[in-house]
């Protein structure tokens, strides 16, 4: 696994993701985000900033454009001022609060850019908040391929050459999709949840060896590839080794740590004989099966414990 790398974002970044009109502050477009977080500057129009967040995109919805209106001019005129003063990275409005002709003027003044949304208030809060989450979180960087299989996402990992983009195309043959080839880009939405995705540049990629680099989306349609997925099993492939004890009935359960998540992983040893994709096929619908409560390697033990105990009862009744 890769460093852990700081992610960073530019106003200019965040409206085009969000599809946000910039009505003025173009000069400010290129200022970094540092923070995910939101607010609605309401006390702050009423006069208290003892606790405003000017670190933060300033959010501007109904109830703040009502409020605003109900100011006298030389409150609208001071308080809004006394906003941008703070350097803020950018205000915010919601679709149907108008633009008032005093926060293009500031922004234009203090190059901090004034935007319009096309959502209402509550929908551009959480859209917004998760952009910027997702953006900002921190990166780090995996080698293998990320498949969603049946809903599952795995990671497919392996020394180099031993057959992880093979492995991914024949599972996109299956109809499952490709997520990410030769280069996995994770970070944490929250704790207990990894993202998966793929650089900007090897999005919908896949290198095989003897063929090149072939786009999936081309090759098999839309419905072999997706931009991200939650990450669930980490599936190691190696070289089958004689002297190295594999857990057979598969009782123990091994987990891999990134960031603050434990994910489950487990080790395929691989011959010629042996169907690479159909075992990590069959690890990703086993996984399945444990997350809704079957347990295949219990059951086993049970009926193997209960019959070696109805053996020894039956010894013990013997004349």
């Amino acid at each position: 696994m890769g460093d852990i790398m700081p992610n960073q974002l530019t106003v200019r970044e965040v409206a085009r993701g969000m599809n946000l009109e910039v009505l003025a502050g173009e000069a400010g477009l290129d200022h970094v985000i540092t923070n995910p977080n939101l607010t609605k500057p309401g006390l702050e129009l009423a006069g208290l900033f003892d606790f405003y967040e000017h670190n933060r995109i300033q959010i501007i919805g109904s109830k703040e454009g009502v409020f605003f209106k109900s100011l006298s001019l030389e409150d609208q005129l001071t308080r809004v001022r006394r906003l941008f003063e703070e350097q803020p990275p950018a205000f915010v409005f919601s679709v149907n609060v108008p633009v008032p002709e005093l926060f293009i003027g500031l922004g234009n003044e203090f190059s901090i850019p004034v935007m319009k949304s096309p959502y209402q208030t509550t929908s551009l809060f959480g859209e917004l908040f998760n952009f910027l989450q997702s953006r900002l979180a921190e990166r780090t960087f995996m080698h293998g391929a990320l498949m969603d299989i049946n809903g599952v996402g795995v990671v497919i990992t392996g020394q180099s050459g031993i057959g992880k983009s093979e492995v991914a195309l024949e599972l996109i043959r299956r109809g499952y999709m490709l997520v990410a080839d030769d280069m996995i880009e994770i970070y944490q939405k929250e704790r207990g949840v990894l993202i998966g995705t793929a650089p900007d540049l090897l999005k919908k990629y896949l290198e095989v060896r003897g063929i090149g680099i072939v786009n999936v989306v081309y090759m098999f349609g839309v419905r072999a590839y997706r931009e991200n997925k939650k990450i669930s099993l980490i599936v190691h492939l190696e070289t089958w080794d004689e002297n190295k004890q594999f857990d057979r009935l598969g009782l123990k359960e091994e987990t891999e740590k990134i960031f603050d998540t434990e994910v489950v992983s487990m080790s395929l040893p691989i011959t010629e004989a042996r169907n690479t994709a159909t075992l990590v096929e069959a690890a990703a619908f086993d996984f399945k099966a444990k997350i809704a409560g079957y347990r295949s390697a219990e059951e086993f033990s049970e009926c193997l414990n209960d019959k070696i105990a109805l053996n020894a009862k039956n010894d013990q009744v013997k004349p």
